[in-house]
């Protein structure tokens, strides 16, 4: 009897030892719970036309509000709104730095901004980490775009295309799909790989496969390290600025570490950085005084980190 009931103590040690090896990710809310959200990143753009390297660069410092609306099996509503806004763009044609919280008449963009802050928009975030659905932030756009009002015509559109491009639905959906872990549906255990593929989102058509591993965990935090393989669909049309027409044949990598806070899922730190390289090809334009189909290098380096703490 005792030899069997060793045997039965020993047996259930085993299964329960294999059963801490594994551990269960994912992200998981109370309705109430809030977070602030942290970013400082910069995206440098490097072009060649004709031998001459343009540069173009933006920089983003903005800290948002995530409120949990609603908090049920298998998805949540989070609720988000822009606490602080800055943003600096800068091209060969102009340089645009804006503050939301500090006027600043000679420049629109910052009115625009300003009209987006403390103004909510939601998320309906799955537990795996797969975004449903984002609504009220290209109607928070519109209605930002009023600032624009005054401009010629042309720089209202041009106004309203780079809001779009850098805070539009699109843009912020493409941004989160790479901020958050999209996590496995079943337990892991360190060491396991998983992956997932998302579309390209901001004016690159093509996808991005991520790849994720789990390094280590405790009772309170997840190691978690990605990479993330971009390659663009080389047949389809772009409109790049300026309005050139072009098809583009890049690649890239990017390289992400997490620190998760397992009480959410959330990350806490999140460091990133991406690179991709290729060409353009601007299509034959008379208007843009392209006689011809032009090759055009492109290198594209982006760093970012974040931070997300739990405020309530």
């Amino acid at each position: 009897m005792k030899f069997i009931s060793s045997l039965i103590i020993g047996v259930s040690l085993s299964l329960t030892a294999a059963a801490q090896e594994y551990v269960e990710l994912g992200y998981n809310f109370k309705a109430g719970e809030q977070f602030e959200l942290t970013q400082e990143s910069r995206s440098e753009t490097y072009t060649t036309v004709n031998e001459v390297v343009q540069r173009v660069t933006r920089d983003f410092n903005n800290i948002i509000a995530i409120e949990v609306t609603e908090a049920n099996p298998g998805r949540s509503l989070l609720t988000f709104r822009y606490k602080e806004l800055k943003f600096n763009f800068n091209s060969k044609n102009q340089n645009i730095y804006v503050d939301a919280n500090t006027p600043n008449d000679k420049e629109p963009f910052q009115a625009a901004l300003k009209n987006i802050l403390d103004h909510p928009f939601t998320v309906d975030l799955q537990s795996s980490g797969s975004i449903n659905k984002i609504n009220g932030l290209d109607n928070l756009l519109d209605s930002a775009a009023t600032a624009f009002t005054s401009l010629k015509k042309d720089e209202q559109e041009a106004y309203k295309k780079l809001m779009k491009d850098q805070f539009g639905t699109e843009a912020f959906r493409a941004w989160l799909e790479q901020l958050l872990v999209i996590y496995p549906a079943h337990g892991v255990k360190t060491g396991t790989q998983w992956e997932e593929s998302v579309p390209l989102r901001t004016g690159l058509v093509g996808r991005m496969d991520l790849y994720w591993n789990l390094q280590t965990w405790d009772s309170q935090t997840a190691k978690i390290g990605a990479t993330g393989k971009v390659k663009t669909d080389k047949l389809q049309l772009l409109t790049l600025e300026e309005g050139i027409q072009a098809t583009a044949e890049i690649e890239g990598t990017m390289q992400s570490n997490y620190l998760i806070l397992r009480s959410s899922g959330l990350p806490g730190i999140c460091i990133q950085n991406l690179e991709m390289n290729g060409n353009y090809t601007y299509k034959a334009n008379k208007e843009k005084r392209l006689k011809r189909d032009l090759k055009v290098p492109v290198k594209v380096i982006t760093n970012a980190s974040y931070k997300i703490k739990q405020m309530k």
